[in-house]
Parts: structure tokens; sequence; C-alpha cells
């Protein structure tokens, strides 16, 4: 079987984006799994965070459904939104869309380059969720806000969300981003134990200036990413739910893969956000496999998108200059 991968990136949070609305591809639950696993892999040319696939959607412009590189499916994916509102955006000639996810229908829509020459896309991160019943975790009260868990730490405090997917969030200093209590922790908690039986998202966030905040993120299903869109979403609210910023107002958010920009936006009761960022093109290729042994995969012909490559580059060198300054 022939199939066209197009490897695109938001924030560094790479993926392959497979297209099943413009193809007659036509995968099982399985193959689509096993696919994420065999094409993901690090170690072998391709390699990548997951797998968009984009289908044709409900009352909508298209569904995107995102396969983690451990073959786990995820109800919903920030930075790979971006990618797919591009790619569905430029695929229809349009500005706007509307995309099916897991969870509900989400508004996606170009933006003004948040860097020269670098496209952007907004896409609107919801439902949002306080109730530990829907990340789940397994605790003897009903929501966590700013609280410890003297099982993970006796230090940190933290806040549980659904974006909808799971999320810890925990508001650090210097000295806790540069240490392994990271690593521990998120282990843990996506490793067989009593409080999250789905594993979940670990980010450690870092105030740097008003309006500006650093974020790491461990990933369920993947591990340290670059960048996870629903985390840095996830981590703007919460930094506004500290009153370290504020509803409304954009919150530039670095992490290692670059930058991105949230607005937290509190109506009527309920929390949206909106991540505004790269959808950047790597590289378009041909595979050839076997969906029943789909490790054996080999890449055909390659166009690579050299000049959004280089682009982008500026931006990660500008981030990390900016970091230095605080990390």
């Amino acid at each position: 079987m022939k199939i066209e991968i197009l490897k695109v990136h938001g924030s560094g949070n790479d993926f392959l984006l497979i297209d099943e609305i413009s193809n007659d591809y036509s995968f099982s639950e399985e193959e689509r799994s096993k696919l994420a696993v065999a094409l993901c892999d690090r170690n072998t040319d391709l390699g990548s965070d997951g797998i968009l696939y984009v289908q044709k959607g409900d009352n909508a412009d298209a569904r995107m459904r995102i396969f983690n590189a451990d073959g786990s499916e995820a109800s919903m994916c920030g930075n790979g939104l971006r990618c797919v509102a591009r790619y569905v955006c430029e695929l229809y000639g349009k500005e706007e869309a509307l995309i099916n996810t897991m969870k509900t229908d989400l508004p996606v829509k170009k933006q003004k380059n948040l860097f020269p020459n670098v496209p952007t896309y907004q896409v609107e991160i919801s439902p949002v969720s306080f109730q530990l019943s829907d990340l789940p975790l397994v605790l003897d009260q009903t929501t966590l806000l700013n609280e410890k868990i003297p099982a993970l730490s006796k230090e940190l405090v933290f806040t549980a969300l659904a974006v909808p997917n799971p999320h810890l969030v925990s508001i650090v200093e210097k000295d806790q981003i540069h240490s392994q209590l990271q690593k521990q922790i998120s282990e843990y908690v996506n490793g067989p134990n009593e409080l999250f039986p789905d594993g979940v998202n670990v980010s450690f966030v870092m105030p740097l200036e008003k309006g500006q905040i650093y974020v790491r993120t461990f990933e369920r299903g993947v591990g340290f990413t670059n960048a996870c869109g629903t985390a840095m979403s996830a981590s703007s609210l919460v930094t506004c739910l500290n009153d370290i910023n504020s509803v409304e107002e954009p919150i530039e958010v670095y992490n290692n893969g670059g930058k991105v920009r949230c607005v937290v936006h509190h109506q009527n009761g309920a929390y949206t956000i909106d991540l505004i960022g790269n959808a950047t093109y790597v590289y378009k290729a041909e595979v050839n496999l076997d969906v029943n042994e789909p490790e054996s995969f080999r890449i055909g012909k390659k166009e690579e998108f050299s000049d959004e490559q280089l682009q982008y580059a500026k931006l990660v060198d500008h981030v990390q200059e900016h970091l230095s300054k605080f990390l």
C-alpha cells in the first residue's frame, strides 16, 4: 500500500499527517494504532510524536483523530489541531473552519503571523473541567486547586484539570525546573499507580515576566515533548487562577520548541482558551507499507519544505535567547 505522509509540527511537537479526505485510505482501529507505533518510531527515517488522521467531518469541515507514538488515541491535541487547521483551510481555500474532535467541535482560523513568515493559526481549546472524575484522578474530593498531593511531592502544589485531555499543573521556581522532580513524578503517574488510572500530562510552569510563562510538559503516551498545546493552554489558565496573568489578555507561552500565544476567556461560568501558534510543514513523503507489518515501511519520493524550516529556526533562536535570561 502506498500512502502520502505530510510531516508537520506545532511548536516543535511533530506529527505525521494522513489525509483521508482526498485519498481513499481505509484503516481499521487496530491498523491506525499499529501505524502510529511503527511510523512514529524515532529510530526510523520518519519518527514523530503522533499521527494526525484528517477525515471527512460530520456537519464540519473535517474530523481530526490523533494517535500517540505508543499507539494510544488522544482525545485532543492543540499543536496537532493547528496543523490540521492549516491543512484543512488550505485544502478548501478558507480562512476559518470547524473541526470535529473526540469531545467537541472546535473552530479554527488563520491568524496574523506570530513571527515573520511563520504560518500561524488559532484554535479553541475546550471544554474545560476541574472535576477529578473527568481526568480521572482518584482522590477523596471533587476538585484539586493549588493543593498538595503527598504521594507525589511534599513541596509542590498542583491543579488538576481536563481540557479535555487530563493535566496536572504545578507552578514552580527555577531550581525545580532543573531538578529531576518532574521526571520522577511524571513517570510515576504514567505507570501503574492508584491516583491516575489512565495516566496524565504533567506540566511545570515558571512565570517569566507579566504576560510571559515557560512551560515544560511530560506528555502522556509520549514523554517529554518540545511542547504540548493543551498543556500550554491549561497552564495559562492556571496562571490566571493564581492572579499571575489575567483573563482576556494575551499570554506569551515559551517552550523548548518555540512559543505560542494563549488568551483565556471566562464567560457564563465556563472557561475556553485560544491557542495561537505556528503550523509548519517539514516535508511530504510517499511511504510504501503493508498495514499488517507497517514496521517494514519504505520511503519513496520526498519533498522538503526547507524555507519554512529555516524561518521557524529563527523563531527558535529568538526564543532561546529570551529564555537564557531566565533559565
